[in-house]
């Protein structure tokens, strides 16, 4: 099983992040300090038809984005050391979820750290763990 984490299974697209969070079809758990939010998204043939076809190439089973709010954390260095620990802890527990996901879909997830203060990295595995289990 690869532990990659490479550039295509982040969401990058300021449509997609938007339908994301305003979407109907999006769903929310809390592990605190981390919120995910959530959203299966289907692909459709080009030629209109209501039946879902496999996933363009290319396109990864499972799309992360990782937020880290200005507001808990002033100073960039501990905002990018949490997206850090982040990053980390999807990366290695990916697998629950990369396997599970079919062909014809994609799970697009946002991590959002809620807290205001630093947590050690095994803390945040484990609540990522948890939350990955949870989908």
């Amino acid at each position: 099983m690869s532990h990659l984490f490479q550039k295509s299974e982040r969401i990058v697209s300021k449509k997609l992040i938007e339908e994301i969070f305003s979407g109907k079809d999006h769903q929310s758990k809390i592990a605190f300090p981390l919120r995910i939010v959530y959203m299966e998204r289907r692909f459709y043939p080009a030629d209109g038809s209501d039946t879902p076809s496999l996933r363009p190439t290319g396109e990864p089973p499972v799309a992360v984005l990782m937020s880290v709010s200005k507001r808990h954390f002033k100073h960039a260095v501990d905002r990018n050391r949490v997206k850090r620990q982040l990053r980390e802890a999807y990366r290695l527990n990916k697998q629950l979820l990369t396997s599970q996901v079919p062909a014809d879909r994609q799970l697009c997830l946002a991590f959002i750290w809620l807290s205001d203060s630093l947590t050690s990295s095994a803390v945040v595995t484990a609540r990522m763990r948890h939350l990955l289990k949870k989908l």
